[in-house]
Formats: C-alpha cells, structure tokens, sequence
C-alpha cells in the first residue's frame, strides 16, 4: 500500500513538473511569435527608408568620383558650397546648445 502512495505522488509531482515547463514553453512561444511580429514591422519600416533613401541618392547623385581633371573653378565653388553648408550646420548646433544650456540654467536655478 506504502508503494502505491510513493509512485501516486511521484506521478503527480512530475505531471505538475511537465504542466509548469509546458506552461512556461508556451509563454515563451507567444512572446517569440509577439517579437517576432515586431521585427517584422520594424524591417518593413527600414525597408521603406531603404527604398527613400535609394530614390533620393537617384534623384541628387553626389559625385565621389575622383575630380583631378575637373575646372578649378568649378571645385571652388562646390568647396564653398561645402563650406558654407558646415557653417549653416554649426550655427544650429551652437543654437540648439545655447537653447539646451539656457533651459538647464532655468532648471537648476
């Protein structure tokens, strides 16, 4: 009789055992299927970003190619040009930091 009750609650300890790994390997299961939902919209998205990026490198081809022979006239003016765009760009920088260090300075004091 003893016998009987050791392999009954054995049987029932590894039932409840199997139960909980099932469980658990079912969440885990749904949370990879969610994920994977997830990945799929974010690899739509960069594919969508792709395709702008592609179409707007077609539409304004920067030239890499090396200019050894190019007019000197022409590089200097697209060497100002460059120029001129980086000082556009650093103006906004230093407004962006003169704004951030102004909202830090309202902050803190």
């Amino acid at each position: 009789m003893i016998w009987f009750v050791v392999w009954t609650v054995l049987v029932l300890g590894a039932a409840v055992v199997v139960f909980l790994l099932l469980r658990r390997l079912w969440r885990q299961a749904v949370a990879l299927g969610r994920e994977l939902s997830a990945a799929s919209l974010v690899a739509a998205r960069l594919a969508e970003q792709v395709e702008a990026l592609q179409a707007a490198a077609e539409r304004d081809p920067s030239r890499t190619d090396p200019t050894v022979f190019a007019e000197l006239d022409v590089l200097r003016q697209r060497l100002a040009d460059l120029r001129d765009a980086k000082q556009g760009r650093r103006a906004a920088r230093l407004e962006r930091a003169r704004r951030t260090q102004q909202s830090w300075r309202a902050y803190w004091t």
